[in-house]
């Protein structure tokens, strides 16, 4: 059974992500210069050993190879040793193969080729195989929740049409589309495209969820719109599904997020709630780096996987046990909080996707605090009233420091929706409120369209001043500066921005450098004052509600995850 094939420089120009030797270059195949030697122990084409000996059935590996020249062909440990080898000399394309075992592979082992050119050698490609056989039925759906992003979403879509006609493999792709902008004659026997209210990620996903059921998909993949895709990637799950131990069958297999801008850096794989303050496994990792490769399969606690890439057995769906309507932000780590049990990553199974510090969206303070606090209703209830007020006066602090008055308003106004309880969430229209609460907030515009004289359109961003010990102090005690005149007008990261960078500002523009936007803010004391005691209000509200909301969310909390609330919310019970 094939598991995968080697992959090769062609989605990204990160020749290293794929092999490494002096000498080595991609040109349509795989050259190797005679005399020099070129490694496969990379991100794409090492063999994860100790993975697939702990969760899969196999025991012995193929490796198939097409090659022509004169080289010696290795299998070695991650530590270098010698498993074993073969000798070919061929002055046409030929097939090679080797078999090795992984039996005695050590958890998070890898294994890799290695190809020791004795003339010059070109590899044409190559694979991974098992004698196993599968041991079930898979019907794999793959669903993306999208919204105008047609840019992403179309050149996916062609990918995944040639992967249909190129493998036998049964796989049937939802495309809901929140924006209706996607043409319905894009569908075809593999794809098919839905249109959806807008409902944001959660109505989407659980819009592909439920056309999942309806279809009799086994497995589903969740896939953010806005990313990247080696259908390699699709190949590698679908193989593991249909050979993992039995006592793995409710896994989920997760991919790792790697930057589209910098394709070689990670930013996660695998993560975990922590009551809201998320932590991002193995962050920041230089997959064109060995060692970085071999730590990325060292597994570590986690407790979910987000959506941008993820896949899970259709068994832990049900007609109550539907994502929750939160709309964006916290709904894959809920499913996955309230689901998972066993996350399987590996090198390789992963997709591009944008930064998030590229991003910026004002709007989502609001989604963030209200989902944070119905997350931890579910899944942390001893965060309690104490750290919610903390939480509320830190925002307002912070927020005030910047000038972004308005995002004092949109926290305010999540927590006050959050203490509304279940009717909330079963009254309100998630559309609807959506474009209120986009309004609510700061809009980029043009960099040209902002008021500031044009002396000052200098992007000061990556500005890193050295501050004495004696300027933080006065900072700190003047409230960044806000008890002094200001002086000042900044041009700063919309998404990174510091205190220090804002220092006795009398007017800050935030910068998208990536889309060459921004939108400004302007220091008031008579909104700073007004948002003081918006916040001191707010907290008397938590005293008197906060735990009443709790109770009512975990006592009637069924009620907005089932399948009745989800066809009345996306309007399936009308059709």
């Amino acid at each position: 059974m094939l598991l995968f094939e080697l992959s090769f420089p062609i989605l990204v120009d990160e020749s290293k992500l794929y092999f490494d030797g002096i000498g080595t270059s991609y040109n349509n195949s795989l050259n190797i210069k005679g005399g020099t030697s070129c490694s496969l122990c990379s991100y794409f084409n090492s063999f994860s050993a100790g993975k697939y000996r702990k969760y899969t059935l196999a025991q012995n590996i193929t490796f198939n190879i097409k090659i022509q020249g004169f080289a010696e062909i290795f299998i070695k440990r991650e530590n270098g040793n010698i498993i074993t080898s073969r000798l070919i000399e061929n002055s046409k394309p030929e097939a090679l193969s080797i078999t090795f075992s992984i039996i005695d592979a050590k958890d998070g082992e890898i294994f890799y080729p290695e190809i020791s050119a004795k003339s010059d050698c070109q590899i044409f490609g190559g694979s991974y195989e098992t004698k196993v056989s599968s041991q079930r039925d898979i019907l794999l759906g793959a669903s993306f929740c999208t919204y105008k992003r047609e840019k992403y979403i179309i050149s996916n879509m062609e990918r995944l049409r040639d992967f249909g006609l190129k493998y036998s493999i049964p796989l049937k792709v939802f495309v809901v589309d929140n924006g209706s902008t996607l043409p319905e004659t894009l569908s075809d026997n593999t794809i098919t495209i839905i249109h959806n209210p807008n409902c944001g990620g959660s109505g989407g996903f659980a819009r592909g969820l439920l056309e999942g059921v309806n279809f009799g998909c086994s497995h589903i993949i969740f896939l953010d719109d806005d990313i990247s895709l080696d259908t390699n990637v699709i190949l590698k799950t679908y193989s593991l599904l249909k050979i993992l131990k039995p006592e793995y069958y409710d896994s989920f297999i997760g991919g790792a997020m790697l930057r589209i801008d910098k394709p070689n850096i990670q930013v996660e794989s695998g993560a975990s709630w922590n009551a809201g303050n998320l932590i991002s496994n193995k962050s920041n990792l230089n997959m064109n780096v060995t060692w970085d490769c071999l730590f990325n399969e060292i597994e570590e606690y986690t407790e979910f996987n987000a959506w941008w890439y993820c896949c899970f057995p259709m068994d832990v769906v049900s007609e109550e046990n539907l994502p929750l309507p939160i709309f964006i932000r916290g709904d894959d780590l809920e499913y996955g909080l309230r689901n998972m049990k066993h996350l399987i990553l590996m090198n390789g199974i992963c997709v591009w996707h944008e930064p998030f510090e590229n991003k910026y969206s004002s709007f989502l303070e609001y989604y963030i605090i209200r989902n944070r606090l119905v997350d931890n209703t579910f899944h942390f209830p001893d965060w309690g009233k104490a750290q919610l007020k903390k939480a509320v006066w830190g925002q307002w602090r912070r927020e005030c420091k910047f000038y972004r008055y308005k995002n004092v308003d949109l926290h305010t106004r999540g927590v006050r929706d959050f203490l509304k309880g279940v009717d909330f969430f079963l009254s309100t229209d998630g559309e609807k409120l959506h474009k209120e609460i986009m309004a609510a907030g700061y809009k980029a515009v043009p960099m040209d369209q902002i008021s500031v004289p044009f002396h000052y359109k200098t992007y000061e961003a990556s500005r890193t001043t050295k501050l004495s010990i004696l300027h933080n102090i006065v900072r700190k005690l003047t409230l960044n500066g806000y008890l002094l005149p200001a002086k000042h007008i900044r041009i700063v990261s919309m998404a990174q921005v510091t205190f220090p960078a804002a220092w006795r500002a009398k007017k800050i523009v935030f910068y998208d450098v990536t889309a060459n936007k921004a939108f400004e803010c302007e220091r008031s004391w008579g909104q700073a004052v007004a948002k003081f005691f918006q916040v001191l209000g707010l907290t008397i509200q938590i005293d008197f509600k906060y735990n009443k909301a709790k109770k009512d969310f975990l006592k009637r909390g069924n009620e907005i995850k089932n399948i009745q609330f989800w066809s009345k919310y996306l309007g399936l019970d009308k059709q």
